[in-house]
């Protein structure tokens, strides 16, 4: 069977590295399904959740972001912020999403709304990611 080589980088440490059969990450432009052999492509990504297809089961991480790079045997992922699904903490997630609106409201200028626009979408992705690991679990 062909496998490809997967890396998923945050800023401070290695979340993932190892053999794959696919992998489904949340694309700028949608999700996208990446197979070895995939054509060569460089994508920014959006807050949300890197499914890692091994022989063992999904392995699923949430990124905050960032950019995925593709070659033909090798997917590389870079963000900021990137979490195995099983290490995400609702309070803190519902706490930055609380301080989002917040900001939100008292934004006074683009940039403002821009930064707190982020920090919203990179809260409400882990939260529905939480939601979708608890229902997975029942």
């Amino acid at each position: 069977m062909s496998v490809i080589h997967v890396d998923v980088v945050s800023a401070t440490e290695e979340i993932y590295s190892g053999e794959a059969k696919c992998v489904f990450a949340p694309a700028s432009m949608g999700e996208i399904g990446v197979y070895p052999m995939h054509v060569p492509l460089i994508s920014t990504l959006k807050p949300g959740e890197v499914r890692v297809e091994t022989e063992s089961g999904m392995e699923s991480i949430f990124v905050s972001g960032g950019i995925i790079e593709v070659q033909p045997g090798t997917v590389t992922i870079f963000s900021d912020t990137a979490i195995r699904a099983n290490d995400l903490d609702e309070s803190k997630a519902l706490e930055a999403k609380q301080r989002a609106e917040e900001a939100m409201s008292n934004s006074q200028g683009d940039q403002d709304v821009t930064t707190t626009q982020a920090a919203l979408a990179d809260a409400m992705a882990q939260l529905q990611m939480i939601t979708k690991m608890r229902s997975k679990k029942r």
